[in-house]
């Protein structure tokens, strides 16, 4: 079998693309593996936040229709990056082993931001979490691929950002890490650190070899971790953050939603078996729309909108 893997053109999405096309290389199924670099909308407008352009779901856009057009039969994602609906038609195959699931700050360690600096994140998810820890500090938007956020904060821009622990480490990066924040202080987006493989639903042998490199764990987590986010109605720039972890047959999935300025808050974690990961996620969910996180996220949307 011959694959094409339809991927994004940042150095980090190119990383994870090579490292799929590596393990798909060693598979005795596949004779060759061929790599078909695309653009998307959410690369190329950097002026405005993702919200106001139609989210995180821009990143991935192009790629599917590069499969539907057979120019492509798979695309590389970053799991915290695909909308937790998928379009008809598509699934995810596999997911690898999580890597590194946290958040960074670089530039600076939390303790030594100086009062009120600028901490740059367009994540609303971020922002809320860093005005939890810090109500001082002023957050700034921040887009672009990880090089390009670096660049900003060398120039002196910003007094630090957040970046993601895994993407750093891809691209060999880790030595820019002033601070891991735990899950107590930042919980992470749904899926954060895993790469997932995204096919046609109709491909069922390429479905059946891409069957071969899925993670259980991870996928159990993801699973979870994305059907909290989706029965609280979130879309991938919400403030909604999800965290499973699975110790032996028991899974613990805690999760978060906040406005923006940390000035409200729900949070809260259910436990029990790893197998019902699924039945795990929608209890907590009832227990966070109980508690307030629709009316949240709803006040959020207002907003925006407005």
């Amino acid at each position: 079998m011959q694959i094409r893997i339809a991927t994004r053109q940042s150095e980090l999405a190119l990383w994870q693309a090579e490292h799929v096309a590596a393990i798909l290389r060693d598979h005795a199924d596949v004779d060759a593996v061929q790599l078909v670099p695309l653009s998307t909308r959410g690369d190329e407008i950097l002026d405005r936040s993702l919200q106001k352009i139609g989210g995180k779901g821009l990143f991935i856009k192009e790629l599917e229709v590069a499969m539907q057009e057979d120019r492509a039969d798979i695309a590389v994602h970053s799991m915290k990056d695909v909308p937790v609906e998928m379009p008809e038609g598509f699934c995810i195959g596999a997911v690898l082993p999580r890597a590194a699931s946290a958040d960074a700050l670089v530039g600076s360690s939390l303790e030594r931001l100086d009062d009120h600096a600028t901490v740059g994140s367009s994540s609303l998810r971020r922002a809320a979490q860093l005005k939890l820890l810090r109500p001082d500090i002023n957050i700034e938007p921040l887009r672009g691929n990880v090089n390009t956020r670096l660049g900003k904060l060398d120039n002196g821009d910003f007094d630090a950002i957040v970046l993601a622990v895994a993407g750093l480490q891809r691209l060999g990066m880790e030595e820019r890490i002033n601070h891991v924040f735990s899950p107590d202080e930042m919980l992470p987006a749904a899926a954060q650190g895993v790469i997932g493989i995204e096919c046609r639903v109709e491909n069922v042998a390429l479905r059946a070899l891409l069957a071969d490199l899925n993670d259980s764990t991870a996928a159990r987590t993801t699973l979870a971790e994305r059907e909290v986010a989706r029965r609280l109605q979130a879309n991938c720039q919400s403030p909604v953050a999800v965290y499973a972890t699975t110790v032996g047959s028991v899974m613990t999935i805690t999760a978060l939603v906040a406005m923006p300025d940390g000035s409200q808050v729900v949070r809260d974690s259910v436990g029990g078996s790893a197998d019902d990961a699924e039945q795990l996620a929608a209890q907590l969910a009832r227990k966070m729309t109980a508690a307030g996180a629709r009316e949240i996220l709803a006040a959020i949307d207002k907003s925006d909108a407005g």
